[in-house]
């Protein structure tokens, strides 16, 4: 149940005060998130449009830009309209909406980025049974069980959040809306809540990387029967996982797994895990895979084709 509050919107500090650093920001994240939107999209289309991508290494991926997409889309427009404006003005409801999409999407990255493991575990350490595993079916479910998880951990910093009081000051030394900054301004000894917030936000990231570099290892180790060229293909397959499981749970890990302190480094920190990281994802999955790479290409050449008869 929420407490009786005297604070009913709070003041965003952002990233930088200065009005000339405002503008750069603006500039230079809008290029990012614009990048983050094209990417994201353009696999999600190639993804549902294509007919060779249609195994569940795809199918998880589509869910992770999908995620990405979201993720960015939570924080973003906020941090434009704030660069831009003198008063960063955020109400208690819209606060507590940020903190709820910005949990939802963010776990959704973490636990999709598990299933993906789990499919390249399956698909390399047990080949022949790989078609009745990771059915269509069980791909279904299983990203609808990590919908659910998301949804759970996400109503979990809402309800932390709504036990907290906020009778004075308002400024929120940050970018967007999130629990950690918050319990710096509860007017009550915030330990417990704290404690539940790494326990539940940081569980997540550090069990996750855990789970993801044990079956990684698993997998690698796994690959020496393999042959050079199977081996060669399943590392690249591998490798490019690996960097957006690295980019995704390590600043992750920094921001949630660790006391309450706040360190200089952590809105920078905070800006990669939000805007470049969900920018990166698609670069990385582009550029480093051959089949993405062929069929955006053949969908283009398909669209150019169109487009000449009809002009004919």
């Amino acid at each position: 149940m929420q407490q009786n509050n005297t604070v009913k919107e709070f003041i965003l500090l952002g990233l930088t005060q200065d009005p000339t650093k405002q503008k750069l920001v603006f500039v230079i994240f809008f290029f990012f998130y614009a990048g983050t939107v094209i990417g994201n999209l353009l696999i999600i289309v190639t993804i549902k449009y294509s007919r060779t991508l249609g195994s569940p290494m795809y199918f998880f991926l589509f869910y992770l830009s999908f995620a990405d997409l979201c993720f960015s889309t939570s924080i973003a427009p906020r941090l434009f309209v704030d660069s831009l404006s003198s008063e960063k003005v955020i109400s208690y409801n819209e606060c507590l909406t940020q903190i709820f999409a910005l949990h939802l999407f963010g776990a959704m990255e973490v636990f999709d980025l598990v299933l993906m493991a789990i499919d390249r575990y399956v698909a390399i350490c047990k080949p022949l049974h790989y078609p009745t595993i990771m059915s269509r079916r069980v791909c279904i479910v299983l990203i609808v069980i990590a919908s659910i998880g998301s949804f759970l951990h996400s109503i979990t910093q809402i309800i932390l959040a709504l036990r907290l009081p906020f009778c004075g000051p308002n400024l929120i030394d940050h970018y967007c809306c999130d629990l950690q900054p918050l319990l710096k301004l509860a007017c009550m000894d915030t330990y417990v809540i704290n404690l539940l917030f790494v326990t539940n936000s940081g569980a997540i990231c550090s069990c996750s990387l855990m789970i993801l570099m044990t079956s990684y290892i698993v997998i690698l180790y796994s690959l020496r029967n393999h042959s050079v060229e199977g081996r060669r293909k399943a590392l690249s397959t591998c490798t490019t996982h690996i960097i957006v499981v690295l980019l995704s749970l390590v600043p992750c890990i920094f921001m949630y797994a660790r006391p309450p302190v706040t360190f200089p480094i952590d809105k920078t920190v905070e800006v990669f895990y939000t805007i470049g990281t969900p920018f990166l994802n698609p670069l990385i999955y582009t550029l480093r895979n051959a089949e993405v790479k062929q069929a955006m290409r053949k969908m283009w050449h398909i669209k150019n084709i169109s487009e000449s008869k009809r002009l004919i």
